[in-house]
């Protein structure tokens, strides 16, 4: 699967951007497309949606922009072209702060969200998005990362996350801390 895409920016139309990698033009639907300077390189975090019918590219200026949108096309009603353009009008960081504080009025600004949709984000993401700050400062981001894809929860992380070894290689942060997790 795609992860990000480096290239040149081509085009800028009002809801995509094009950029070239080796002779190929990517068109990728973006939030703000006019950020994208163009004839500069750029690095394009993208999230390909496969239909039966159709095949898109989503873009991102940054990885948390991408994890933030994957969270919200999870909710049951809010696609892909929904929820887009809240990174137009809205940071990950506002869009975080107003799910945790179930601010309805602050989800129901962007584009074909209304209310019964702000209320369906809140009920599927309320506690499941804010990073702990104290995890992500100690430079353990991708073990935290590893695993939370794994499935072990925040708690039981926090707990050990003091004791691996920060100065090891990812992978052997990983297994001490599976190590840890398993006693």
């Amino acid at each position: 699967m795609f992860s990000f895409i480096t290239g040149i920016v081509k085009e800028t139309e009002k809801n995509y951007i094009t950029l070239e990698n080796n002779g190929i033009g990517f068109q990728i639907f973006v939030a703000n497309p006019f950020s994208f300077p163009l004839e500069e390189e750029k690095k394009v975090y993208i999230y390909p949606y496969i239909k039966e019918d159709e095949f898109s590219l989503y873009g991102f200026n940054t990885i948390e922009e991408k994890e933030m949108f994957l969270k919200l096309i999870s909710v049951k009603g809010v696609g892909p072209k929904l929820a887009l353009p809240m990174f137009s009008l809205g940071s990950v960081s506002g869009i975080m702060d107003a799910i945790e504080r179930e601010n309805i009025l602050y989800l129901t600004k962007f584009p074909k969200v209304g209310e019964k949709v702000a209320r369906q984000i809140i009920l599927d993401l309320k506690g499941k998005l804010v990073k702990n700050e104290e995890m992500v400062s100690t430079g353990l981001e991708e073990v935290v990362e590893a695993l939370e894809s794994l499935g072990y929860k925040t708690s039981d992380i926090k707990k050990i996350l003091p004791k691996v070894n920060p100065s090891l290689k990812v992978e052997e942060q990983i297994k001490e801390a599976l190590k840890l997790l398993l006693k």
